[in-house]
C-alpha cells in the first residue's frame, strides 16, 4: 500500500477500543486518554454533531421498521461521565424512540426477586434505543467489592462470605452471557461501554463538584467513600469485562479523561454498529400505495 494512502487511512475507534475477550486484559495498562488522535475540541464537537445527525436518521429507520432494537450499556466509576454522555449523544434522537433507565441501589422489592428481574422490566421493545445508565453489571462489580451485599440478600443457600467466591461470580458471568446472546437472537444489538477514567481525573471531578456551586448537587459522600476501593473496583471491572466480552457482544473500553473525546468515540461506535443492521423505512405494498393515492386525491378535491 502506498505510504501516503496508508497515512491517510481513517482511524477506526470501533476497532481500536473494542475488546472481544480474545486476549488477557490489563485495565491498568489501557490509556484513559487519547493516544492515537490529536483533535481540537472544536473538531471533536463538529464530528459529534455529525454523528448525532446520523444517529437521528438511523433511529428513525429503527423505529419505523420495528424489527430490531438497540440496548446501550454504560458502566464506569463514579464521575466518569455517564450522565453527560447520555445527554449529549442522544440530544437529536426522537424521545418517542428512546428509553433511559438508571439502575441505582436495589429496592427491597427488587431484592426479593432474582437479580435480573429489574433488568427484564426495562428491556426496550423493538424499534427502540434503550440506554442503561449502570446495569446488571453492578451485580458483579459492587457486590464483588462488597460481598456482604450478597449475604444480606438471602439468596438461596448463601449464608456466609466464603460462599461469595470466584465460582459464584463465574455463574453470574454465565447468566449475563446467556442473557446478551438471548437478546441478540431476538433482534437486539447490545453495545457495552466502559468509560475508563484515571483516579487523578476522578479526584479533579469530585473537587469541582465540591468547589463549584452549580455542581454541588452532584456531590455524594458515598462516592468519596467508594473511592477508597478504587483498586478493588479496577480488578472487578477487569474480571467482569474479561468474562463477558465476546466477538458477538464485545466491550468498548473508552478513554474518558477527556469527556468530549469519549463522547466522540461512543457516538461514532454506536453509528458504525447500527449501520450493520439492515435498517430501512418499510416499503408499502400495492394496496397500501393505492390507498395513499386515493387519500391524496381526496385531499386535492376537498
Amino acid at each position: 500500500m502506498d505510504s501516503k494512502k496508508a497515512s491517510k487511512k481513517q482511524f477506526s475507534r470501533e476497532k481500536s477500543f473494542r475488546f472481544n475477550g480474545d486476549h488477557d486484559l490489563k485495565i491498568k495498562k489501557i490509556p484513559t486518554y487519547a493516544t492515537d488522535e490529536n483533535l481540537t475540541k472544536t473538531d471533536i464537537k463538529a464530528r459529534i454533531e455529525t454523528n448525532i445527525t446520523t444517529l437521528q436518521d438511523l433511529q428513525g429507520k429503527l423505529y419505523a421498521q420495528n424489527r430490531f432494537g438497540l440496548l446501550v450499556i454504560f458502566q464506569g466509576m463514579d464521575g466518569s461521565g455517564k450522565d453527560s454522555m447520555i445527554r449529549h449523544i442522544l440530544s437529536g434522537v426522537n424521545p418517542q424512540g428512546c428509553e433511559v433507565t438508571s439502575f441505582k441501589q436495589p429496592t427491597s422489592i427488587e431484592l426479593n426477586h432474582d437479580y435480573m428481574w429489574r433488568i427484564h422490566r426495562h428491556v426496550p421493545s423493538r424499534g427502540i434505543i434503550g440506554i442503561y445508565n449502570r446495569s446488571y453489571y453492578e451485580d458483579v462489580l459492587v457486590s464483588r467489592v462488597h460481598p456482604q451485599l450478597i449475604v444480606d440478600a438471602h439468596i438461596g443457600g448463601i449464608k456466609d462470605l466464603d460462599q461469595v467466591d470466584d465460582g459464584f461470580f463465574d455463574d453470574r458471568f454465565k447468566d449475563i452471557n446467556f442473557f446478551e446472546d438471548y437478546m441478540t437472537r431476538n433482534g437486539f444489538m447490545v453495545l457495552k461501554f466502559f468509560l475508563h477514567m484515571s483516579k487523578d481525573e476522578q479526584k479533579d471531578r469530585f473537587k469541582r463538584r465540591i468547589e463549584m456551586p452549580d455542581h454541588n448537587w452532584k456531590f455524594s459522600a458515598a462516592d468519596i467513600r467508594e473511592r477508597r476501593y478504587w483498586d478493588d473496583y479496577q480488578t472487578a471491572y477487569e474480571k467482569a469485562i474479561t468474562h463477558t466480552a465476546t466477538k458477538q457482544n464485545p466491550w468498548y473500553i473508552i478513554p474518558s479523561d477527556d469527556k468530549w473525546y469519549s463522547r466522540l468515540c461512543v457516538s461514532d461506535i454506536i453509528d458504525r454498529r447500527m449501520k450493520e443492521l439492515p435498517l430501512r423505512y418499510p416499503d408499502l405494498d400495492a394496496a397500501n400505495k393505492a390507498q395513499l393515492e386515493n387519500a391524496l386525491d381526496e385531499l386535492e378535491n376537498n
